[in-house]
């Protein structure tokens, strides 16, 4: 059987994750990568170092992001958002989204590749000291969420 989630299904699954793929595109070719996020209800905090998907986003900030839950190929379910990439820019603001996005993380035991260490390093350094290499801390505004479903019955 498939089906649509509803609203509230979709946020469970995007809460009870924090990896998913983000989509940007540059016009020419389109650009995909797993990134590590936070999700608060109306948008999903996400942090990366400068680089390419950094660069396409400023250039255009209109993206897509995928989480699936997959049990196996008759059970899964897929949450996407169409979405706009806000860099978080003013000090108070990134200071509250980096740390709200590293609790969040600490709390599912990723791996070192998810930045937890270095955020932390920087979320604990005093203004007046040199910047450490800084992580871009960004929001996707969620402009549309659509998920779907596939539910094998019992007995086929």
């Amino acid at each position: 059987m498939l089906g649509t989630l509803t609203p509230e299904q979709m946020d469970d699954i995007l809460l009870r994750h924090a990896v998913g793929r983000i989509a940007c595109t540059d016009g020419l070719m389109p650009y995909v990568v797993p990134v590590s996020y936070a999700f608060n209800g109306t948008y999903l905090a996400v942090h990366s170092r400068p680089g390419e998907k950094i660069d396409i986003m400023r250039k255009n900030p209109n993206v897509w992001f995928l989480v699936d839950e997959i049990d196996d190929l008759a059970n899964w379910r897929s949450v996407m958002i169409r979405g706009e990439y806000e860099e978080v820019m003013h000090p108070k603001e990134r200071y509250y989204a980096m740390k709200f996005l590293v609790g969040n993380l600490q709390q599912r035991h990723v791996s070192e590749t998810a930045g937890i260490a270095e955020m932390t390093r920087e979320l604990g350094q005093r203004q007046e000291e040199p910047p450490l290499v800084r992580h871009i801390v960004y929001r996707i505004r969620i402009m549309e969420k659509t998920g779907r479903f596939e539910k094998r019955l019992v007995g086929r």
